[in-house]
């Protein structure tokens, strides 16, 4: 069940109103409310769309990169972060306020989140969680009820009779929170009875409007208990709300508050001299240019009536906000996305129909209703998670296995494998370490790392002939690295195992640190050498450039794990 505030407006839309923009964002909002992957037959019945509809909605979001297919499931692609990132960016909040989120994590010890109103709810646009069996675990995008948790009662104070009218609808046409996956439901005979969280809500409003702060006491889930403080802009209104979250077996409900407040509040004063300071530093993602419109011909020409141009057109519109972009006219929107100032329009309209954009009618700025767009499960993705679909498309073009490894002290561990059928192949399984001084992945790894590093690493190694072909002179393996790092790949013969030739290229973070490697790893007998620098290393350049757009784009906001 998908949450009524994330569901199409029920008002009919205006005349401008773009449909096919309509039906995308509704397929897109069923892929999210089901974790990321639905089959197609699943989104013709839960959508009411037509199949040759889905069929041609699925083909332009995977042109776009925001889905992909596998057999008959559609998947939530990485690149569909830009759209959520977008509003991220715009609004400021993670990167002005996001590094003193962090601090007062550290500092306390506890988990520290950044939250925003959105409709009726509270969505998480920071998190800095503490690595504990019992700790917070959301995700930023995540949607909670105003009612269940600390920031509601914060941000309700500001609510209008119609607010509230439309808050008592939703509880009665959702008694047990059934639409909000990310908190668990609360029971149907509370639920019944009116009992906590919502019968106290409009008295915690009050209770909060007093003290200044918030107060979660087991809202969400037995043992979790949070306080928050209001984040206000400049001119005085609450832009967000930072809460401390713990656990009632480290602090009590009671005891909590005054652990924490005068702590949360001098964040809360530094995070509101922040918000007031002028922006310093270049924009760190620029805005999209008109190389969209030569885009848009070059994909309607190959894809021919499977491509929707009105519907890319509309969503490549949110990426024109961003950081210094908050609130854009028509005209800048127009120029930024390369788009007619009519097209603009429409899209603009029907975005803001939708939720996804707010207006004064000179400016549009995005909500966070935009991170309803699968953010929260895309946000959760691990580098292994980013890299297998690039992986399969690598073992396809090569007919060999391919692999990702990353560095582990002295050693590589593979943490993504994906592996081609051959009646004889290179058979590792995920977890498995190897020496990295005898393989091409653990040679990138070092080729990348800083020169002190990589220098302390070779004194201390004490490599061992694993092959008759191994490299162990300290001064050999030196230069080998130093080669490795000026041609951006390694290729190791038969060093670590008779007959094995693997080749391998490195994978770049955001600030363009090597953090992986993919390899391919083939028979000595099948390819020479030169063969196999001429055969595989395209490809594998490929597929890292794959793993690295997506990661530049998932890496934006979120912390991307390893394995």
């Amino acid at each position: 069940m998908t949450h009524p505030a994330a569901t199409a407006p029920s008002a009919p839309p205006p005349p401008e109103a773009v449909g096919p923009l309509m039906r995308s964002l509704s397929v897109l909002r069923e892929l999210a409310a089901g974790g990321g992957r639905r089959s197609v037959g699943d989104l013709v019945r839960d959508t009411g769309l037509a199949r040759s509809t889905v069929d041609r909605v699925l083909s332009t979001l995977t042109r776009l990169g925001y889905v992909r297919t596998e057999g008959r499931d559609a998947v939530l692609a990485p690149r569909l972060l830009e759209l959520g990132n977008a509003y991220l960016a715009a609004s400021e909040l993670p990167d002005r306020l996001g590094p003193l989120a962090d601090r007062l994590a550290d500092e306390l010890d506890e988990s520290v989140s950044l939250a925003v109103p959105d409709g009726d709810g509270v969505r998480f646009v920071h998190q800095a969680t503490r690595r504990r069996a019992m700790s917070l675990a959301f995700r930023i995008g995540d949607l909670l009820p105003a009612e269940r948790g600390a920031p509601g009662a914060l941000f309700a104070d500001g609510w209008d009779e119609a607010d509230w009218q439309r808050w008592r609808a939703r509880r009665a046409a959702d008694p047990t929170d059934a639409g909000f996956p990310a908190v668990p439901p609360r029971r149907a005979e509370d639920a019944a009875d009116g009992a906590a969280p919502g019968a106290d809500f409009v008295a915690r409003v009050a209770a909060a409007r007093t003290a200044g702060w918030s107060l979660d006491d087991q809202l969400i889930e037995p043992g979790l208990v949070a306080v928050a403080v209001p984040v206000q802009d400049p001119e005085g209104r609450p832009v967000c709300a930072l809460s401390v979250v713990s656990h009632t077996s480290r602090l009590s409900a009671d005891a909590l508050p005054g652990a924490v407040l005068p702590r949360l509040r001098e964040t809360v004063s530094a995070m509101e001299d922040a918000l007031r300071a002028p922006r310093k530093g270049p924009v760190p993602d620029a805005a999209p240019g008109p190389s969209h419109a030569t885009w848009m011909r070059a994909s309607k020409h190959e894809l021919g009536p499977e491509f929707v141009e009105s519907m890319a057109r509309g969503l490549i519109t949110l990426t024109a906000f961003g950081t210094g972009r908050a609130a854009l006219p028509l005209t800048a929107v127009a120029e930024a996305t390369g788009l007619a100032r009519a097209t603009a329009r429409r899209a603009l309209i029907t975005l803001e129909h939708l939720g996804y954009l707010a207006t004064d009618g000179k400016l549009f700025r995005p909500t966070p209703k935009v991170l309803e767009l699968g953010f929260a499960h895309l946000s959760g993705l691990t580098l292994p998670d980013i890299a297998r679909p690039h992986l399969a498309s690598l073992v396809e073009r090569v007919h060999d296995s391919a692999s990702m490894a990353v560095l582990s002290g002295d050693d590589i561990q593979y943490v993504a494998r994906v592996p081609t059928v051959r009646i004889m192949s290179v058979n590792i399984t995920l977890g498995t370490r190897f020496p990295a001084y005898a393989t091409s992945m653990g040679r990138v790894l070092l080729a990348g790392l800083p020169p002190a590093e990589r220098s302390a690493r070779l004194a201390r190694l004490r490599p061992e002939p694993l092959t008759r072909h191994t490299v162990t002179d300290p001064e050999r393996l030196r230069a080998l690295l130093e080669e490795a790092r000026s041609a951006g790949y390694a290729l190791v013969d038969e060093e670590l195992e008779e007959g094995l030739r693997s080749l391998a290229v490195p994978v770049h973070d955001r600030t363009g640190r090597v953090v992986a490697a993919v390899n391919v790893s083939t028979h000595a007998a099948r390819r020479s050498p030169d063969e196999a620098r001429e055969a595989l290393l395209p490809a594998l350049r490929t597929a890292a450039a794959g793993i690295e757009a997506d990661l530049w784009v998932a890496g934006r906001y979120t912390r991307i794990p390893v394995q």
